[in-house]
Formats: structure tokens, sequence, C-alpha cells
């Protein structure tokens, strides 16, 4: 789906300073070349399914969505959408605010967040760290609105990472994370995954998966772990981009109330509804299994890993599945108390848990 054009500040202005956009880019790709790639984590397990987590925790600031505030920085930088002293607004569940606020200090330019306020404190306090400053609203489909508002008041860009993710991002390769999980993989047992499975939030990285291993050839496949109250499950099976959920995702980060324009539902093969509660105890179980803790969306991603290698083990197939560590657990302290979950998702997590580990045996 193209969107119209859109009348910006920048456009068409000859004082735009060339000078500013070249360091500003140098500064990026600096940054960039600061950073080693991630690590593919392996999951020891028996039998002939391997499982792999791409662990994007360890950017420098803290997700998956580092990759995808440099993509959209440089697009809107060579487009012209942002110049010396433009005001960045982002609407968002936290992490991406969190690492555009590093890149928007890294330019020295002011950047808005326009989050909801169920949006976790520690989350609050990381994009606050980096300079950026919050505008809170009650509902998450308030934010498009919000962010357009303040982009109109400010004369600043709205980034609108719900479009423009897919397109912002080089499917083809140019180190994207497709192309890192395929190097990394290539001295596997089974190099070539049979499953990629990820959340969507904007729809970007299930994009960038999707459009790769078609360019590349690959037989791998591109599963969609979604939350409750998402409509992209509903959305892939029906093509309804009128669908609208009356409230937002509790799994920060993924799951969406509307159709956004960046998620391509033919590129993915198969969507997998989670329950929320299965994903809280997915995290907490992945987390002792690493050593260390992650988030709700990789607990997601873990319930779409186990049923697919249960399914693979059942038809007696070989072979690996790959899949994100999207963020840190340190940024959802609240989600490690027993008595909190049970407050924001009800009762049963001691019986999922159960269920998750007799998964893994």
């Amino acid at each position: 789906m193209e969107v119209p054009a859109r009348r910006h500040p920048a456009w068409g202005r000859s004082a735009v300073s060339r000078a500013w956009l070249d360091a500003a880019i140098s500064r990026i790709e600096a940054d960039f070349a600061r950073s080693a790639d991630t690590h593919l984590v392996s999951l020891p397990m028996a039998g002939d399914v391997d499982i792999f987590f791409k662990d994007e925790s360890t950017h420098p600031s803290g997700s998956l969505k580092h990759r995808l505030a440099r993509s959209l920085f440089l697009y809107a930088l060579c487009n012209g959408w942002i110049r010396e002293g433009t005001t960045v607004i982002e609407a968002s569940s936290g992490s991406t605010a969190i690492s555009e606020a590093y890149f928007a200090r890294l330019l020295g330019l002011p950047f808005v967040a326009v989050v909801p306020r169920t949006t976790s404190a520690e989350k609050c306090a990381q994009i606050a760290f980096y300079g950026g400053r919050l505008h809170l609203v009650d509902a998450a489909d308030a934010v498009y609105a919000a962010s357009h508002r303040l982009a109109a008041e400010t004369g600043g860009h709205f980034m609108d990472q719900f479009t423009f993710a897919e397109r912002a991002t080089d499917w083809r390769g140019n180190n994207n994370i497709a192309e890192s999980v395929f190097t990394q993989m290539a001295h596997e047992r089974h190099g070539i995954p049979a499953w990629i499975v990820v959340g969507a939030g904007t729809g970007g990285t299930s994009a960038t998966f999707g459009r790769f291993v078609r360019y590349r050839r690959h037989p791998t496949r591109i599963a969609v772990a979604d939350p409750e109250n998402s409509v992209f499950t509903a959305y892939h099976a029906s093509g309804d981009r009128g669908l609208a959920a009356p409230v937002g995702s509790r799994i920060e980060g993924i799951g969406r109330p509307r159709v956004e324009p960046s998620f391509i539902r033919d590129v993915i093969d198969e969507m997998l509804p989670v329950e929320d509660i299965d994903s809280i105890a997915a995290m907490r179980v992945l987390s002792g299994r690493l050593g260390r803790r992650v988030g709700p969306s990789t607990g997601t991603n873990f319930i779409g890993v186990l049923r697919l290698r249960r399914r693979m083990a059942d038809a007696g197939e070989a072979g690996s599945i790959v899949s994100l560590i999207c963020d840190s657990g340190e940024r959802y302290a609240e989600l490690f108390d027993d008595d909190c979950v049970a407050r924001r998702f009800g009762p049963g997590l001691a019986e999922r848990i159960a269920e998750v580990e007799a998964a893994l045996a």
C-alpha cells in the first residue's frame, strides 16, 4: 500500500544544509561501525530440531528496534524530511521510541515519544535518559492522531514507523537482520532454517525476512506469533484492512489494534495466535534457561517456536527454527512479580509455566 505524498516543511527548501546532512549521516554510520553484530544464541535441546535466538537486546539502545530506528533516520534524512533542528516525533509502545531517542540525541535533535500510559516505567525512563520528551495518551489507537498534531504544532517530522518500517529497510541485504541470521547459520547442521518466527508491531521485521527468503530463493517459511487484542491474525486470514480491535495489545511492542501499512500479509506463511498468559509463562521459562531475563514479546515468539518444533518432531522432520530475543526483561520488572501478573493477566501462571516446561521436555 502506497501512502499519499505528504507536504513537509523540508521539501523544496534550498536552505537545507547538505553539510549538516552529510555530518548527520556520517555520525549514524560511525555509530554503526562501532557496534558488532548481535549474537545468535543456541538453545540446547534433544532431537533433530535445533532452536536459535538472534539476541537483539545487545544493541546500544537495547532492542531489535535499534535497527529500525537507524533505518528510519537514514530514510528520513535522505528524503529531506529531517534537517538541522527538526523535532522528531514517534508513535510507539516504547522500544522504538527508546531507539529513536538514542539517534535523535546522536544528531542533536529534539525528540517526542507518543506512548500509551500503560508503557512500562522502565521504558519511559530510558526515553528520558536519551533526552526524549514523553507525551502520554490513554489508548493505543490514540498515538497516531496525537503524533500528527504534535508534528503540525512544532513544524517537526512524524517518523511514523507503522507506515515506513517495511520500506526504510533494504530487504535484499546490506546488513539487515535477515542477512545476518543466514550468515550466522551457515555453519550449523541445518544451516537454512525451516522456520523464522517473529512478532509483528509495525510488520517491518516479518516483511524483511519474508522478502529476503524469496529474493535468495530459500525454502524457509515465515511465521508471526501474534498476541491477544491484535488484528494481524484476522487480517492475514481475511485480507480486510478495515479491521480494528477495541483495545491494544498487552504484550508491549507487538500486536496492533489496526492493520498497519508495513504489515505485508503475502510474505507471511503462517500466523500463530498466542494467549498473553502463555507469553508471560514462556518469558519466565526462557529467562531461566538462558540465565538472564528476556521480555514478554520474546515469550510470544518462544510459544510459536515450541508449536512448530512439536509439529516438525511429530512429522519426523529435521531442521532448525530461528527466532528473536527482542529486548531485555529488565524493561519489564513487574512481569517477574507473580502478584502483578495475576492482576494484569488473571490466574493460572504456574500451570502455564508447567506446560511450557513440559513442551521443552
